[in-house]
């Protein structure tokens, strides 16, 4: 099954290392086919930037997203220039803290910032609270390869706050009202 997801918010989010770590966790853990891209302004930090996955049980043979089905989204300025013309058919997740705009597609509010900044102490991991939250909305990897994928991923020492925004994200998942 071929899901092609798009994250998009603004620099220092960790938009590109989340896609990069579902795109591991998909091809190391999980025996798919995957493919990430990513797209950033000169501003790196601060500017909107974008990173694309393709995830597929068969081999990618074009690895440019040209419909997303599922969208992560971190911030406004994210959603305006990446989100906003979401097919209707697509699934987009939303940091509900930093994104005031709704899509026309299915919406699932998942308030990461300021989970990770209350609960976790660092708003640096809303990142990985969006991606456990993806997992558990999408299924489109398992989550036991999104945990190895993170724990692959993330700098050492840091681990175990990456696994707890993980779980953290997959719980307010389940809570989140999903039309």
């Amino acid at each position: 099954m071929r899901h092609e997801v798009r994250f998009s918010g603004f620099g220092g989010q960790g938009i590109i290392l989340s896609a990069v770590i579902l795109g591991r966790a998909a091809v190391m853990h999980d025996n798919k086919f995957a493919v990430q891209t990513q797209v950033y302004g000169p501003e790196a930090r601060g500017g909107a930037s974008m990173s694309a996955v393709i995830i597929d049980d068969a081999p990618i043979l074009y690895p440019k997203v040209a419909t997303p089905d599922i969208y992560v989204i971190m911030s406004e300025e994210g959603f305006e220039k990446y989100g906003a013309s979401a097919d209707e058919k697509a699934v987009m997740l939303i940091d509900s803290t930093l994104v005031y705009s709704r899509p026309k597609c299915r919406c699932i509010e998942i308030p990461a910032t300021r989970e990770a900044k209350q609960s976790l102490g660092r708003d640096i991991v809303a990142n990985i609270v969006m991606l456990g939250a993806l997992v558990a909305s999408t299924h489109i990897v398992s989550e036991a390869a999104l945990e190895k994928a993170i724990l692959d991923s993330v700098p050492k020492g840091t681990e175990a706050l990456n696994q707890k925004a993980m779980k953290k994200g997959i719980e307010l998942a389940a809570g989140s009202s999903q039309p």
